[in-house]
């Protein structure tokens, strides 16, 4: 593995990654942080129980980067890499509040394992990261089909998370070619989860019950889920479409059916949840037409096809009393108006030119 000094002057970035059975596309992915051009950083990583080699690739990395990083960090090896490996799988969002926890970062990167970023992804988001209204930072990611070929393609994965009228959260630019349609800096709705740069301070002040990811959510949506709560609380998200990165994308609309039945139930759980959370009466009233249409949609396809995925309202149901809390904290803290947030829902992506807010 190639490593880049880890000496500097600049704020620190806590690299977070979680990971689960994910050793076909780890040891890539560790890389491209290796070779990061930023300087000042440390690596944070959680397993989650894999049972499929991914703790061997862990063990072996942090055999052959702890003298490494000794060298480097000058003898500090614990506060530039640590590896937590977890008795039973967690979910993803608890093994990031895990990492979050060791974290000493001005600045904490969420980090997907089958993320392999360009080695100035780090420098380029934090260069664009002059205001400080601006809580979270992405980039543009492509998808990569790891493997022989090892395929990095031209096909957008997402510049950024946008919110459609019936509350079904997408990836900006998604499945389309990129031809430079997304070449300006831009204020969007939030940053996928999958390589989001977060402020340490936005991640302070938005974290419900000491939970920045809402470990009810065990996984999928919740960085949707940490987008709504942070533009309700006045953070600004940031799009710069010179930091590139490429994602394995696992999970897509198209595919529903073919997911595993645990991932399509912790899906419809996590829906109802971060509406149940986020929303006012009065925004639900607004688009309580189209928001009816989706759920009726899903509730049909559950009855209909595929009966055994309406245990997760049943998951939904059972997290009620969190649920309550969680909704009184954040709309307690809120401090957006509504006209604010109404125009991030819509059946178009909305952004914001990045010059236009200071």
């Amino acid at each position: 593995m190639r490593y880049a000094a880890l000496r500097g002057n600049d704020a620190m970035v806590s690299i977070l990654i979680t990971t689960y059975n994910s050793a076909n596309v780890l040891k890539t992915c560790l890389e491209s942080v290796l070779q990061q051009d930023y300087p000042d950083r440390e690596i944070i990583l959680v397993d989650n129980a894999s049972s499929d080699g991914t703790r061997a690739v862990l063990q072996e990395f942090e055999r052959e980067c702890g003298q490494e990083f000794e060298r480097e960090c000058g003898g500090k090896f614990e506060r530039r890499l640590r590896v937590i490996y977890n008795e039973t799988n967690r979910g993803f969002a608890a093994g990031q509040n895990q990492a979050i926890a060791q974290a000493h970062g001005d600045w904490l990167f969420s980090l997907n394992p089958d993320v392999m970023l360009k080695p100035d992804f780090l420098s380029t988001l934090l260069g664009a990261a002059r205001s400080r209204r601006i809580g979270a930072l992405c980039g543009k990611l492509l998808r990569w089909k790891p493997g022989a070929s090892d395929e990095r393609s031209h096909t957008i994965d997402s510049t950024g998370i946008y919110f459609l009228r019936n509350l079904r959260h997408m990836d900006r630019g998604s499945d389309q070619m990129d031809r430079g349609q997304y070449e300006r800096r831009e204020l969007v709705f939030g940053a996928t989860g999958a390589a989001a740069l977060y402020r340490r301070i936005m991640v302070e002040d938005i974290s419900a019950g000491g939970e920045f990811f809402d470990e009810d959510f065990f996984a999928y949506r919740e960085d949707a889920d940490v987008a709504w709560r942070a533009q309700l609380m006045g953070w600004s998200c940031l799009y710069v479409p010179e930091a590139i990165a490429w994602h394995v994308r696992r999970v897509t609309p198209e595919r529903f059916r073919q997911l595993p039945e645990e991932i399509n139930r912790h899906s419809i759980k996590n829906r109802f949840l971060m509406r149940a959370k986020n929303i006012s009466a009065s925004l639900y009233l607004r688009l309580l037409i189209p928001i009816t249409a989706r759920d009726l949609l899903i509730l049909g396809y559950c009855m209909l096809l595929n009966r055994r995925l309406l245990s997760g309202l049943s998951l939904f149901w059972s997290k009620r009393e969190s649920i309550r809390e969680k909704r009184r904290w954040v709309q307690s803290h809120r401090r957006v108006s509504e006209s604010e947030l109404v125009r991030w829902f819509d059946n178009h992506p909305h952004s914001i030119p990045a010059d236009s807010r200071g």
